[in-house]
């Protein structure tokens, strides 16, 4: 008798789930809230507010990283799509966790390894589910996982390179405390080996804190051994990678985020910092992180949509010493926007937009700081861009970092990004 395998949630890992161990030859079952979770043929389905009960009735039981292991009730074991992965992975894993900058630096890792003629593949909350790569994984590659708290909140293996960013509160909708987050991110690198590496942020208690739980050889970035920023130049020891002049990337922490990257792939690239160095100029990162759209009467505009905390939204703002028009606002993840407000304050920024459910709180934020320059921003992304090009002026930048989720207006950030994306090319005539 075939396996019996109750796949828990329908998104990109539940899906990548339900394919894999279909091609194991096992019964699979999807289990999701919704009624109209997208089922592929054959394959029987357990849907709606009932869909985490009766779970003792399945061999393996596989959680995807939106629901919490708290909820699910069962004698079976409970695996996830990562945690097989890991488990089946014939390759060096680098794993790169953080609150913010994750994807920007498992991207520049990847690039840098491929630089240097590396086979890398790529993967985890980053959008591609390592199980649909796993088949075709070799010894001699190299698989870089961006990892989120919710992938990590119960695996018990840790990869050979573990990579910890700054970590700051986030989340706190999904996880019980902030003591559950920081612990989520600290199983990167619990179960290291003495053999192991530990890279963390030098600069940020949260990750010196969980890379301590490694039995594996520390090396900071921002401090030596690893790279720093110094004298308008990123140093790796006593060697230049770039002048910070050369980096396709926009902002201070980007410079945080590529010290990062260079110290995880040194370690497997050796001396030679040729790929780095080239992997650095050429990067220009990530769509709806701090990218460029266009400019419109010699004001730029930027789509930040991927900021989500009132933490990358102050790192955004600290990107440009131009004149800024910001646009706040959206859902709420039980952010404190008080430091956010005192930025804004001292940041030269000609106008704040708010827009969304929080756009009270961080309007009392703001006045409890001394600024005064926040409006409404509309409640349509085309009366926000209008808004903005009514406000902004020649030399300013217009700014989409809105410190906030996205889901009381938008799909998600990217739908957030596009339609402001969409909008700017509008009002360019493109």
């Amino acid at each position: 008798m075939s396996m019996r395998v109750a796949v828990l949630g329908g998104g990109v890992e539940g899906q990548s789930a339900v394919r894999y161990w279909l091609a194991k030859s096992a019964q699979v079952t999807l289990r999701d809230r919704s009624a109209n979770a997208s089922v592929p043929a054959g394959v029987a389905t357990v849907l709606g507010p009932d869909y985490l009960k009766g779970l003792n009735d399945y061999d393996l039981v596989v959680r995807s990283p939106g629901i919490k292991p708290r909820d699910i009730k069962t004698k079976a074991p409970v695996t996830s799509g990562v945690r097989e992965f890991f488990d089946k992975c014939p390759a060096r894993i680098i794993g790169v966790t953080g609150t913010k900058g994750k994807g920007t630096t498992s991207t520049l890792i990847a690039r840098i390894l491929e630089a240097a003629g590396k086979r890398v593949w790529l993967g985890g909350n980053i959008g591609v589910s390592p199980l649909d790569f796993l088949a075709k994984v070799k010894a001699s590659d190299v698989v870089v996982l961006e990892l989120s708290s919710f992938q990590l909140m119960d695996l018990d293996v840790s990869p050979h390179i573990a990579v910890c960013l700054m970590v700051a509160p986030e989340h706190l909708d999904w996880h019980r405390d902030v003591r559950e987050y920081v612990a989520a991110k600290g199983n990167l690198f619990w179960h290291q080996q003495a053999g192991d590496v530990a890279i963390y942020n030098a600069k940020n208690d949260f990750s010196t804190q969980i890379a301590q739980l490694s039995p594996g050889r520390k090396v900071p970035y921002l401090e030596a051994p690893g790279a720093v920023v110094s004298g308008g130049r990123i140093m790796l020891g006593a060697e230049v990678v770039c002048a910070t002049t050369e980096v396709g990337l926009v902002g201070p922490h980007n410079l945080e985020n590529i010290c990062a990257a260079v110290t995880a792939a040194q370690e497997v690239v050796g001396d030679d910092l040729g790929p780095a160095r080239r992997a650095v100029r050429e990067f220009k990162g990530l769509e709806h992180r701090l990218e460029l759209v266009g400019e419109i009467d010699q004001v730029r505009y930027y789509d930040d949509s991927f900021s989500t905390t009132p933490e990358t939204a102050v790192a955004a703002v600290a990107s440009f010493d131009e004149p800024k028009v910001l646009i706040l606002g959206g859902s709420d993840k039980r952010s404190r926007y008080e430091e956010l407000g005192e930025v804004v304050t001292r940041s030269n920024v000609r106008a704040v937009l708010l827009i969304g459910a929080m756009a009270g709180r961080i309007r009392e934020a703001l006045e409890a700081a001394g600024y005064r320059d926040a409006r409404a921003g509309g409640g349509s992304m085309a009366e926000i861009v209008a808004a903005a090009r009514a406000v902004a002026q020649p030399g300013d930048v217009v700014l989409l970092s809105p410190a906030c989720a996205s889901f009381d207006m938008f799909r998600d950030y990217k739908d957030r990004g596009e339609q402001f994306k969409a909008m700017v090319h509008q009002e360019l005539g493109e």
